[in-house]
């Protein structure tokens, strides 16, 4: 194994040994806390733009296929563990990650403190960050993060989101329910879901306009998960706005920010996001927790400068 090394903007190192592609990547560095599915978090377009550090310590163990996948390809800009397995073992496992991420030039390192790394971030923040495995001159690598975009104010939607619209493939049962579902990164899994549910989707680019949609008469409109800081999608929201009281609306994630920003809220920046399947909610009229997984770097808060009002979906604000 060659060497690399991870550098943050703060000043923050580590040394490693490389695996996957060879190279040099920057992005956000995050971290998540999931035991399984890294097939799935490298496939998400929803981590475009980030560097991947998983906690769990031994990742690789079931290799890869082609079914656990939520997207055409891996949009992750780089991937970090504490080892990978030198082995894997499954059923379904037909190439190694080490094999999948150099196929997909995928930046990856092993054998650093990742413990030490995800403490570093819980306490200064998710930053900008380098990882190579060629250049180990700490200025240097100081100066190309200082000069690559931060997360906040960069549009990612526009370099993950389909190309034309097309129809989900569904699974030839009768469907009750026509969705149109704008792809902002959208994962696979939430069209298996609308499928599962009985929904015949198209699926449209990201500036898709409203009267395009409109014109296609959906029953419902979905709005996706995506990457990236969603106050700049301008494009996005102002299109959402024109569908609000027009047809029934529905999102997650990215999605589910745009349309807070179109009925008038805002959205900010976390201090190191929440990466991960374990994370506890609480209902706070049950006081019932539950284990969620979440993939968010940004979060919503008030309309009308923070006052809490119920909004009727099916009437635009005033």
């Amino acid at each position: 194994m060659k060497k690399a090394i991870l550098l943050l903007e703060d000043g923050f190192v580590l040394e490693a040994k490389s695996f996957g592609a060879e190279g040099e990547t920057l992005g956000e560095v995050v971290f998540n806390t999931s035991m399984t599915g890294y097939q799935e978090i490298l496939t998400d377009p929803s981590y475009k733009g980030q560097i991947v550090t998983m906690t769990y310590p031994l990742i690789g163990n079931y290799g890869t296929n082609s079914d656990d996948v939520e997207s055409a390809k891996p949009w992750a800009d780089g991937f970090i563990v504490k080892e990978k397995s030198k082995i894997f073992s499954n059923w379904r496992g037909s190439v190694s990650l080490e094999d999948y991420l150099a196929k997909h030039n995928i930046v990856a390192a092993e054998g650093l403190d990742t413990r030490a790394l995800t403490r570093h971030i819980r306490s200064s923040g998710a930053m900008r960050g380098i990882l190579s495995t060629h250049d180990f001159d700490v200025a240097s690598l100081k100066a190309k993060v200082m000069a690559s975009p931060a997360m906040v104010g960069r549009d990612l939607v526009r370099d993950v989101t389909c190309k034309q619209a097309y129809d989900w493939p569904g699974a030839g049962a009768r469907k009750e329910f026509f969705v149109v579902a704008f792809d902002y990164g959208i994962k696979y899994n939430s069209l298996r879901l609308l499928d599962r549910a009985g929904c015949k989707v198209r699926v449209v680019p990201a500036a898709t306009k409203a009267q395009e949609v409109l014109a296609l008469k959906p029953e419902g409109v979905f709005l996706s998960n995506g990457p990236g800081d969603p106050a700049v999608l301008d494009y996005a929201i102002q299109e959402i706005g024109k569908l609000i009281g027009a047809v029934p609306l529905f999102g997650i994630c990215l999605g589910h920010q745009l349309l807070g920003h179109a009925l008038g809220g805002k959205t900010y920046k976390l201090k190191f996001g929440h990466h991960g399947g374990n994370h506890p909610v609480m209902d706070l009229e049950t006081r019932k927790v539950e284990i969620t997984s979440q993939n968010h770097g940004f979060c919503g808060h008030g309309i009308d400068q923070g006052q809490e009002r119920r909004l009727d979906a099916r009437q635009p604000l005033r």
